[in-house]
């Protein structure tokens, strides 16, 4: 990775829980790397009344507990927060942004950025519209050579269903160029997640097979361990699939099926996705019947610790339809994938957290070991893990030493642990780098965050307005409504299930 021009990091939201947990102790580790380029700056912004003094020492608390090199790089974290500075901002009072902007000019003269300014929306996403507009009335918006560049990231999540979207797509190009904007989705980020465009372009014995001839179906599942964590007020209103299927299995997804890129840089990468969004099938009034199933978790023991229910959490209605699992079957019409069913699944309280890919290859064509009880003739798989224990699995029939040919399923796994001087960043890390080096191939376009929200719309639309669209309890710790197991229609084929309870306080997870 090379350095950048000197730029400053403007954080909006610098009192909030992402910038303490996520940002600052991200942007210490790359200053711990010497990936940050020598002369830069973080300035954070909010309506919080703090000095520079009092935020640093919060930031030094983030750094020390949620850094992944903080602990063993205490003599560089005051280093660090001498570039750190804070500026006291009512968003909503457009006259306040002049001193945003002399503070600036100020931190600019000291380090001599040129006026790279590089903003970070951790706001709520009313703000979307407010802070740009408010940046680009005092000029701070637009770029030049003799202005520096300009760009800004906005967390998730982009729009509340297709109208708002569309909505905030044109309130953001009103002020900012599509080529300033990154929205960010951390699960991009993840180095599994990259890996995927390795595994499928650097290896020629994997390409050749990915493709509807050897492949029976695609199955990617993002499984959360615990509830709504204290955020039912906001989750009641968004939701598995706005929070996690719109973005981030869809965007894995389209990384699992695109065709090659003409070359690894963002354009060529962002037009391939935006390509297989444009492909998906459009769901029909049958399918949003039958191929979606939305549950919603339910009280439950979980590893001998009573859990309540969803509509018992802190903020929820009482009467709540909001989903917490989501399950789906769907097809991308292109000549690639033509007649091939992808399977998504994503759920909070289920027994286990884990994010993996599954390529299932088709079956032999002759079942020659059928008597063999400890092998499954179901297909091989590629496992690829996002986390945790990162890595790549295959799953493949091998012989069993002796007389005889007794089958039997094994295992041929890698895991990043095993590269144990290799540094693995956080998807923070990596995703405040690219945007520093104005490198946008793992952030969403505005054409594909519609597009994606032109195929989950039917969804939302048939839940808000059918009552008869069900809802399926499922107990906490489970992996969900046992009606999603119909999503599969061949039999002896369901979701891959990665973790088994051993007992009341044990969970093993294969990769």
């Amino acid at each position: 990775m090379t350095k950048e021009e000197n730029h400053i990091v403007v954080i909006f939201g610098a009192s909030g829980d992402l910038t303490y947990r996520k940002l600052v102790p991200a942007l210490f580790d790359l200053f711990a790397q010497d990936i940050m380029p020598g002369k830069s700056a973080i300035l954070g912004v909010s309506r919080t009344k703090l000095s520079d003094e009092a935020f640093r020492e919060k930031m030094k608390k983030g750094i020390l507990i949620f850094s992944n090199l903080g602990e063993d790089n205490k003599d560089k974290i005051d280093d660090f927060l001498a570039r750190v500075y804070y500026q006291q901002l009512n968003t909503f009072e457009v006259d306040d942004y002049a001193n945003l902007k002399n503070r600036l000019k100020i931190i600019d003269d000291e380090i001599k950025v040129h006026g790279n300014y590089l903003y970070y929306l951790s706001t709520p996403p009313s703000l979307y519209n407010i802070i740009p507009k408010n940046l680009a009335h005092h000029k701070l918006s637009k770029e030049s050579k003799t202005t520096g560049w300009k760009r800004i990231i906005i967390e998730k999540p982009f729009g509340y269903d297709l109208q708002s979207a569309k909505e905030l797509n044109r309130n953001l190009l009103k002020y900012f160029d599509e080529d300033q904007l990154y929205r960010i989705d951390h699960y991009l980020g993840k180095e599994t997640v990259q890996n995927l465009l390795v595994t499928r372009f650097a290896n020629g014995i994997f390409e050749p097979l990915w493709n509807r001839n050897f492949v029976h179906h695609v199955e990617i599942t993002t499984s959360e361990s615990i509830g709504v964590e204290g955020r039912g007020g906001y989750y009641d209103g968004s939701g598995a699939l706005r929070d996690m299927v719109q973005n981030h299995l869809l965007q894995v997804a389209a990384l699992v099926a695109m065709e090659p890129p003409t070359t690894i840089e963002a354009t060529s990468i962002r037009n391939e996705t935006l390509k297989v969004f444009q492909s998906l099938r459009p769901l029909s009034e049958h399918d949003l019947q039958h191929h979606v199933v939305r549950g919603q978790y339910t009280a439950a023991k979980v590893r001998g610790k009573q859990k309540v229910g969803y509509r018992e959490e802190k903020g929820v209605d009482p009467n709540s339809r909001t989903e917490t699992f989501v399950g789906m079957k769907y097809f991308i019409d292109n000549w690639r994938w033509g007649g091939v069913p992808f399977y998504i699944r994503t759920g909070k309280y289920l027994p286990t957290r884990v994010s993996e890919v599954v390529i299932h290859f088709k079956p032999t064509p002759q079942s020659l070991f059928v008597d063999n009880k400890d092998f499954c003739n179901t297909g091989n798989q590629l496992v690829i893990r996002i986390q945790p224990d990162e890595g790549i699995l295959m799953k493949f029939g091998m012989k069993i030493p002796g007389a005889g040919f007794e089958v039997k399923n094994v295992n041929m796994d890698f895991h990043y642990s095993d590269l144990k001087q290799t540094y693995v960043p956080s998807a923070y890390e990596r995703l405040l780098l690219d945007a520093m080096l104005g490198d946008a191939t793992l952030y969403a376009r505005g054409d594909t965050v519609e597009t994606a929200w032109e195929f989950v719309q039917p969804v939302l639309d048939y839940w808000g307005n059918d009552h008869s669209a069900r809802l399926y309890g499922y107990p906490a710790g489970s992996w969900g409504p046992d009606v999603a197991d119909q999503l599969f229609e061949d039999p002896g084929i369901t979701w891959r299930y990665p973790c088994r309870n051993l007992a009341e306080d044990g969970i093993y997870c294969e990769l």
